[in-house]
């Protein structure tokens, strides 16, 4: 799977721990009354349970250094899950459970980036939050934190990583990255985490009513709701639903959206375990009160659209024969449950997996997307460094970054010597964006620069560009 750097279109992956908002699996809170009779607990032998309070016992007693008897507890916690396997199963302490209910429920004060521990070092799991300090300063999907304001982040844990990075609104962060070969510095400013779900511009000449939905939070159906409304009072004859980069959400909320495009009684999604399909849910008006979508749509997917985004895709696909546009999907065919624990923690555990309404297992695989389409190849290059200037005379693999990015502008750079061709070309990007002309890459003519590409690549989204001409056939 190929990613974008500093454009939010083409980065994401499930993560674990969570730094902003943005659901990234699908949930639900537990009650006794969602358990089914074989899912009943079952209660540990004693002789289970004593081996675990005399081990307990003899490091709180005999360790030779003092013991916090939280962390032993907590850790015993996180190991039973952690056996298990599975990154989607895991004990979440109170600031773990906090920050997971907040993600999908109000904005708070961060950089707007998902972290997951790989090899003992956190890395960035998922696209960046619309708007957010993490995106407008380029991280990008499997970034690895080397070091928060200098201090070394290897064996530390996801929380620490994460309170570390974690602040109040205004203040600045220095994240050490390491990014394939290269390592460099960047700092970002912590501010209010965007929490608008849904997008939705028109584009008049068309009539297309444009709707990207970045995840699947708890109002993220009437939101979208609100925007179809919006825009056909606008003119839209025809809407576009992008999903990509969408990392998934709330079970609820994808049910309610998938059922306004589909007729009443077509399968949205189904679920099974083991022993086979065990439950599945239909279009109805219990679900969208009524409120249907008829107009043509199509919707876009690349390989950041995972868990719920890849279940309102294959509904759409397969029970409304919609079309979708884009690249293949992350391959998230899990159900998580949350269950509250009673102290403030919760165990967030795989019950179940989803399959499509043709009875598919997208697992690891993915939704195919009916008509393939992909951003040009320079979309997928890594941000310009912000720690060091590049200028005339240098050879590095950032200045042929550099050239090529200047060369999806219009100017004739090649290769990755700075020369004077790249200078002529830097001056004339500072000088449309009012900066300093001195032909030298600093922090800020690479945002410029950066800033320009993307504003490109809005021209040459090929996902987009093949709705339009699906929709206006």
């Amino acid at each position: 799977m190929k990613n974008v750097s500093f454009h939010r279109y083409v980065i994401s992956l499930i993560c674990v721990a969570i730094l902003s908002g943005g659901g990234v699996y699908i949930w639900q809170k537990s009650t006794a009354a969602t358990q089914s009779p074989q899912n009943q607990p079952t209660v540990a032998t004693s002789n289970e349970l004593e081996k675990v309070q005399t081990l307990f016992d003899q490091i709180r007693a005999n360790y030779y250094q003092e013991v916090d008897e939280d962390v032993l507890v907590e850790g015993a916690l996180k190991g039973m899950t952690d056996a298990l396997g599975d990154p989607y199963t895991t004990y979440l302490s109170e600031s773990a459970a906090n920050e997971l209910d907040q993600s999908l429920s109000s904005s708070f004060e961060g950089i707007g980036a998902t972290l997951t521990l790989v090899n003992d070092y956190p890395e960035v799991a998922q696209a960046p939050i619309k708007n957010s300090p993490a995106e407008k300063n380029g991280l990008r999907l499997n970034d690895r934190i080397l070091k928060v304001d200098g201090k070394e982040t290897k064996g530390l844990s996801l929380t620490e990583v994460v309170n570390n990075i974690r602040g109040k609104k205004g203040t600045t962060v220095k994240l050490t990255i390491q990014r394939e070969k290269e390592t460099f510095d960047v700092s970002i400013t912590r501010d209010t985490i965007p929490v608008d779900t849904v997008h939705t511009d028109l584009d008049s000449e068309k009539k297309i009513g444009k709707i990207e939905i970045t995840t699947f939070g708890e109002s993220t159906a009437s939101e979208l709701k609100e925007g179809i409304e919006s825009l056909r009072k606008k003119g839209a004859k025809s809407f576009i639903l992008d999903v990509r980069q969408n990392p998934g959400g709330l079970l609820d909320q994808v049910q309610i959206m998938a059922s306004m495009f589909l007729e009443d009684g077509k399968t949205i999604v189904k679920f099974a375990d083991d022993s086979g399909v065990i439950s599945e849910t239909k279009a109805s008006a219990a679900l969208d009160e009524g409120f249907k979508v008829t107009e043509p749509v199509v919707v876009l997917v690349d390989g950041g659209s995972a868990s719920a985004a890849e279940i309102f895709a294959a509904a759409l696909q397969e029970s409304a024969d919609i079309p979708v546009v884009g690249t293949e999907t992350f391959g998230k065919g899990t159900v998580q449950n949350v269950k509250e624990l009673g102290d403030n923690s919760e165990l967030k555990m795989t019950v179940m997996k989803w399959l499509t309404p043709n009875e598919e297992w997208v697992n690891e695989q993915g939704v195919m997307p009916d008509h393939q389409a992909d951003f040009p190849e320079y979309a997928y290059l890594a941000p310009l460094p912000r720690d060091k200037e590049l200028k005339e005379g240098q050879s590095s693999e950032a200045v042929d970054r550099l050239n090529q990015f200047l060369s999806a502008l219009g100017y004739r750079t090649t290769g990755d010597t700075f020369d004077q061709t790249t200078v002529s070309a830097v001056q004339a990007v500072q000088q449309k964006a009012e900066l300093e002309v001195t032909g030298k890459v600093n922090a800020e003519t690479a945002q410029a620069i950066e800033k320009a590409v993307t504003d490109q690549l809005k021209q040459e989204d090929h996902a987009y560009l093949k709705a339009v001409e699906l929709l206006s056939k």
